[in-house]
């Protein structure tokens, strides 16, 4: 792509999102806003047990309630395994899913599908449902699941279409190891070595719309599915094999969504009112509550992450040492692709590291299974990498921003543990520099006694993430012109309230230097959309863009070329001629991948007061600096970031996943699972250094989930700064703090 110039008109433009009044006005643009009204209402019963056989279930009395239209157990739904993840064929995560089971799994796992009028009625009815079960024990710790004679997935069936280690009869979903240079030479030269465990629980995205989905058969004898998804073409595929029907009669449209952070990239709810509608021929819908969006969901993957790390005299990084073990839980979606970016994404940041080695696996657990959140593995490494970088620099006497600016990745380099690629774009040395000034580091670093028991101190991380899936990842556009000379653009990409759709246009008027509001996005029908892998691995502007800006010049081509045919006209006249007697379409899709992930990166620093008598910790000041390439929309990019910040700072203090002695988790609701509200956060301030991206649209790189990665390190280093203590497990606590564990 060519640099961008100083002449942009809504590039790197604050422009309004295209939908802002819409969802400020409260129109009916959510999937339960426009599901017709006489859908029958689904809802699954669960399973109370961590790991059972159903001996018998019946559900004759449960038929007889009024209102009941449909009732499944295992023996009524097609037996092909699947997998829930919503990632490109063929999936690296294990076949492992069918849609009722015998076997069950977890705490909250399907036992029954039970659809009806009313919601009254579906209640009724699953109460009325008999289960014996034949109880098993389960595997709970993910530290005792590899190897373990209790199989979570015992079954002859699985499958793992990808060569990535799995092992069913191993209760492994993955396992590996890769690396560059002799680390154990290297290492042993170091003068200065660093090693710890660190443990990050499961989170909830927690996103404000819950999942939803409703189905209905079409006119043409096809099965439509409208559900909140980040994942439409994926979900067309998935439904395909669970339901056992061709993908030519399944139909995906995705309406607004109301948040989703990784969540939505899971099939959670879709498959549910689909097959209930292939079994009676009506409009089916299920809506998640609260409750069950927490118990039943794909919430971030638990992991722990051991990390040693060495240096030369001179404070140069020389080698680092990674081991991850990821909880899977019962289900392995997304399981063999989160645990490798925890060394992907965080050694690379040093770049002059000269070896490196990286070993990792995920298990199978009796706990309810995860999935992708935004980070995706990412974030737990960089905790694990950042904190320990943290504790090398106490061990060196160095400040720890030092440490970084001697280290870091620069433009040019070859990144380690990064595929080979080369950093192409780094602002990363001017977000160190802009963070260290607006924080004031030099005057607060390390701490200040602020008396009566409270100390404020200061704390750093920075952290990376990547622009898509090299050679993977694909992406399109459809733009053509209309009469009276407006554009319509149709995409793949799923808009989840972070503003693709605003974003998209705006290139799409730069490049046909238009007004945005000449642009009409159409959102995701996989009957007419083009191709789009979905919303996910920070794509959408760097992939999905570059895409925009190709189908841009070639209709630019094109209406040159009938100009020159049709000399004289306006493109308004353009617009009106071609609709009669014309060959030429003026209409063009394009498609992009791209062979690199060109890394955003993100220095954070954190402010905060203990109180070392009740060991709570207010967070008085973030500070986030993004290198994002070139910031096409600067509001958006700046919410997405505070959005991002706010997350990590609920995962380093507050959302804490707990199941008891029997797998039943014990935070089922928002009383419970406590996530951060705006009083419990204190100024955050987010800038942008832009470097230039030569493979991204006008210079972007990807901005949704880097902006997460920085809150938990440098959170977890400021409270050691101000109570010497340190803590290898999220979250920090109160409790914990106190009694110093």
């Amino acid at each position: 792509m060519d640099r961008v110039n100083e002449n942009l008109n809504t590039v790197n433009q604050p422009i309004y999102k295209k939908d802002a009044m819409a969802l400020v006005t409260g129109q009916p643009v959510y999937t339960d806003d426009i599901a017709p009204s006489e859908c029958l209402i689904v809802k699954v019963l669960r399973s109370p047990h961590a790991h059972a056989l159903i001996h018998t279930i019946s559900t004759e009395a449960a038929k007889k309630v009024p209102g009941i239209a449909c009732i499944l157990t295992y023996e009524d739904v097609p037996h092909k395994r699947f997998t829930m993840a919503g990632q490109t064929y063929p999936e690296p995560s294990p076949y492992d899913r069918y849609i009722l089971d015998r076997r069950l799994r977890f705490v909250g796992d399907a036992v029954a599908i039970v659809a009806g009028k009313n919601e009254k009625a579906v209640d009724k009815a699953l109460k009325k449902i008999k289960v014996t079960y034949e109880v098993l024990e389960p595997v709970l710790d993910f530290h005792k699941s590899k190897d373990n004679p209790i199989l979570v997935h015992p079954e002859e069936d699985w499958v793992a279409l990808c060569d990535v280690g799995a092992d069913n009869k191993r209760n492994l979903c993955c396992q590996g190891t890769e690396g560059s240079g002799d680390l154990d030479a290297v290492m042993a030269e170091c003068e200065y070595v660093v090693e710890g465990t660190y443990h990050t629980k499961a989170c909830q995205q927690a996103m404000m719309e819950t999942f939803r989905t409703y189905t209905e058969m079409d006119a043409y004898g096809r099965l439509k599915v409208t559900s909140s998804t980040q994942i439409p073409f994926h979900v067309r595929r998935i439904l395909s094999t669970a339901l056992d029907i061709p993908k030519s009669r399944i139909r995906v449209c995705k309406p607004r969504i109301g948040g989703g952070f990784g969540a939505k990239q899971s099939v959670v709810t879709e498959v549910f009112p689909a097959i209930v509608t292939l079994k009676t021929g009506k409009p089916a819908k299920m809506i998640y509550t609260r409750y069950e969006s927490q118990i039943c969901s794909s919430p971030r993957h638990e992991m722990e992450v051991t990390v040693r790390v060495g240096a030369d005299k001179n404070g140069i990084i020389q080698a680092i040492d990674m081991y991850t073990l990821s909880n899977a839980g019962a289900y392995g979606e997304h399981a063999p692709t989160t645990i490798t970016l925890t060394s992907c994404k965080s050694i690379p940041l040093y770049g002059k590291a000269r070896a490196y080695r990286f070993t990792y696996e995920a298990v199978y657990t009796n706990t309810m299974g995860a999935g992708a959140y935004r980070g995706y593995g990412a974030t737990q490494g960089i905790f694990a990498v950042e904190s320990a970088v943290n504790e090398l620099a106490v061990k060196m006497n160095m400040d720890p921003v030092r440490l970084r600016e001697i280290n870091m990745v620069q433009e040019g380099q070859v990144m380690p543990a990064y595929y080979g690629e080369i950093c192409g774009s780094c602002a990363l040395d001017r977000c160190m520099a802009k963070a260290r000034e607006m924080m004031d580091w030099d005057a607060k670093y390390p701490a200040r006694d602020m008396g009566n028991g409270k100390v404020r101190a200061v704390g750093v991380a920075m952290a990376m993430q990547g622009s898509s899936i090299s050679n993977v990842d694909v992406a399109s556009a459809t733009i053509k012109l209309n009469d009276n000379g407006f554009y319509s653009l149709s995409i793949g990409a799923s808009d989840m309230g972070t503003g693709c759709d605003t974003i998209l246009a705006q290139m799409a008027a730069e490049e046909l230097r238009c007004p945005v509001e000449e642009i009409a996005v159409h959102g995701v029908d996989t009957d007419i959309s083009p191709y789009d892998s979905g919303s996910y691995a920070s794509s959408t502007t760097y992939l999905t863009g570059r895409a925009v800006v190709k189908a841009c010049r070639e209709l630019k081509e094109k209406i040159d070329q009938y100009s020159r045919e049709h000399p004289g006209l306006t493109l308004k006249e353009i617009g009106n001629e071609c609709m009669c007697n014309n060959n030429i379409a003026l209409e063009v899709t394009a498609t992009n991948s791209s062979p690199v992930s060109p890394p955003p990166f993100m220095v954070g620093m954190a402010e905060v007061e203990v109180d070392t008598e009740t060991g709570s910790v207010e967070v008085l000041d973030f500070v986030g600096v993004v290198d994002c390439g070139t910031p096409i929309n600067p509001n958006l990019a700046r919410v997405q970031a505070e959005g991002g910040i706010v997350q990590g700072i609920g995962m380093a203090l507050y959302e804490n996943i707990q199941f008891n002695g029997k797998g039943q988790m014990l935070n089922n609701s928002f009383m419970q699972y406590k996530i951060p509200s705006r009083q419990d956060i204190g100024k955050i301030r987010v800038e942008f250094e832009s470097s230039y991206e030569p493979q991204g649209p006008f210079g972007a790189k990807s901005i949704g989930e880097i902006v997460i990665n920085t809150s938990s390190p440098a959170i977890a280093h400021a409270i050691y700064n101000a109570t010497g203590k340190r803590f290898h497990e999220l979250p920090i606590t109160p409790e914990k703090i106190v009694m110093g564990e």
